[in-house]
Formats: C-alpha cells, structure tokens, sequence
C-alpha cells in the first residue's frame, strides 16, 4: 500500500455537489482501474486527489475491444479499450468493500448501450457506498451507445433524467467534444438534472501502419488523451461553464493536464476541479507535484481558497468582438 501520507494544505479544499475535496485534483476513469492500480507504486496515494473516478461499468461484463487497444501519439496517447469490465454487481459486491472511503471520495463511472441500461446501472450504484456517479455519454470507443447519446443534446437529456429518477447522489455528466454544440448539450442536462459536468472526454483519433496500410487501433478509432487535447479541452470547459455558471453548476476540466500551468488555465476556464488521466501512465506521482504548486500560487497570490480562482480568466477581447456583432 501507500506510504505514509502528509496532509494537503487546506486552501485547495472544495466542496463539490455536496462534497468535500481535500484537493482540486480528481483521478480520471479508465486510468486508475478501480481505485487500486497505483496504490502498489511507492509514495502514491489515492488521499492526493479529491476524488478517483472508477473505471467504466455497465450492467453485464464486457470483454473489450480486440488488440491493439492503445497507441502512442505525439503529445498524446489513442486507447479504444472499449469498457471492459466485470458488470457492476461484481463491482458494488466485490471491489466497492475494498476501498478505503476514508482515503478520498469514490466516483463510480455509469456507462451502457441503452437508456435503461444506464438507468439501471445507476441504481445498483445508489445502493452502495459509492459517493456520485459519473454518466458515461461519451465513450468514443464502442459501437454502440457512448458517442450516440453523448453527441445529441435530446438523447444526453434523456439519459440524465432516467439516471435522476433512480438517484439522489451527485450526478456528472461527461461530455463529448465530439460535436457540434457543447453549450446546448451542457444546457439540456442542466434542465434533465444533472448535478455537475466532466469536460471533456477524448477526442475521436485514429493511427496507421503504413507498412501493413492497416489502422494501428484494432477498433480502428479511439480516444485521443495527453497534452494534444488541451487547447480544445480549455475551450470546451469555458464553453460549458458560461451555462454552468447561473445555475451553480461545477466543473471537473480535464484534457492534457500535466504541469501545474495546465491545471491553473482549467481552474481559470471555469473548472472547480481539475481532471488528471494520461500524465499518470508515464508520472504517476505528478498530483503530488500539481497540489504543491495549486497551494504556491494561491499563497503568492493572496488567496485563501482554490475556489477562488474558478472563473478568473480575463475575457476583454470576447466582449470587444461582442459589442462590434452588436453595432452590426
């Protein structure tokens, strides 16, 4: 297990749909398995995040996608591991009594191929120990479900309002950036009660043998995650939280988070969390280096809570183009 673990400085506390985060930092799904996969690395521990986002579940186990599942990429990484999982009554009656809830919070991830499924999925996971779910919309890297109601704001809806029926736990909704308008489907799940928003998953990507003339991927796409995605994750997640914001509405900003830099342009952007996935494979003490410099910058700058940083981002420009379409 973890070693000995020295306690995060309080100004990056948050509270999140209800929440408290010890840190602004959440670990993403799908690279940390079920909250167990870097516990045997020395000197990590799972109580550097605010919460672990488990890997995705759906109803009946699922074997994955054929080989090969993950690539690297230039300033990135494909993966189409396509929700291989054990089904969640095996995750709610034999991985969830594993976890130690007293490390961080535990966010389940909610995925399926159908409305119901979803709806039923989240039902097994209201009655467990579990802290929130996260609702799968966006998975770029199954043939069914995933993209198909993550990239229409009416099926995003939907899927929502069916998991809101069988809960009262956090809901968050994973938006894709794989479509046309962010903002209306970030407005739809808003109004089908959605309680928070991850922004974004991975963008749809795609790698070829040129010697076999064959896609690298076995899927033949996947998810494109690292440091290539930032720029459009920032966007993304400023997007969302200019709706988000009325409403009360928080952000976890994820996409190419590896430096503290990456993790303040999240929080600036609209995000009250900062999602850290890919930099885990190849640095998996990295939230340990992000939460110092997070508590620095916030000490250098006089402020008292990562809170306060939500939002920040200076936008002149945008009201000066804003006016200019105004005056025709």
């Amino acid at each position: 297990m973890s070693e000995t673990f020295t306690p995060l400085p309080g100004s990056l506390k948050l509270d999140f749909c209800g929440m408290r985060f010890d840190s602004p930092l959440v670990l993403l799904s799908g690279c940390v398995g079920f909250g167990e996969e870097y516990t045997r690395v020395a000197g990590f521990s799972n109580r550097d995040a605010g919460a672990v986002c488990l890997k995705g579940t759906t109803l009946k186990p699922r074997l994955g996608n054929p080989a090969h599942r993950v690539y690297e990429t230039p300033s990135g990484m494909l993966n189409a591991i396509g929700l291989q999982n054990p089904g969640v009554e095996h995750v709610v009656r034999k991985i969830l009594p594993t976890l130690d809830f007293s490390e961080t919070r535990f966010i389940a991830n909610v995925s399926g191929s159908t409305v119901e499924e979803y709806a039923e999925v989240t039902r097994q996971f209201d009655d467990s120990p579990i802290d929130a779910m996260e609702i799968n919309i966006s998975c770029p890297n199954v043939k069914e479900g995933g993209v198909q109601f993550g990239n229409d704001p009416d099926m995003s809806a939907r899927v929502v309002a069916a998991c809101r029926a069988v809960t009262k736990k956090p809901l968050i909704t994973k938006l894709s950036p794989n479509q046309t308008d962010i903002a209306l489907n970030a407005r739809r799940c808003i109004e089908a009660g959605t309680d928070g928003f991850a922004v974004i998953n991975t963008l749809m990507g795609m790698a070829i043998d040129v010697e076999k003339r064959s896609a690298v991927i076995g899927n033949f796409q996947g998810g494109l995650s690292g440091p290539a995605i930032k720029p459009i994750a920032l966007l993304k997640t400023q997007q969302v939280y200019q709706v988000a914001k009325p409403h009360n509405i928080p952000i976890i900003g994820q996409g190419g988070v590896t430096t503290v830099n990456d993790a303040l342009e999240f929080l600036m952007a609209g995000a009250s969390a900062v999602g850290v996935g890919t930099a885990l494979f190849y640095d998996p003490l990295v939230c340990k280096k992000l939460n110092a410099g997070i508590a620095e910058y916030l000490a250098r700058h006089n402020m008292k809570n990562v809170s306060e940083l939500t939002g920040t981002l200076n936008m002149p420009g945008k009201k000066v183009v804003q006016e200019a379409c105004a005056a025709g």
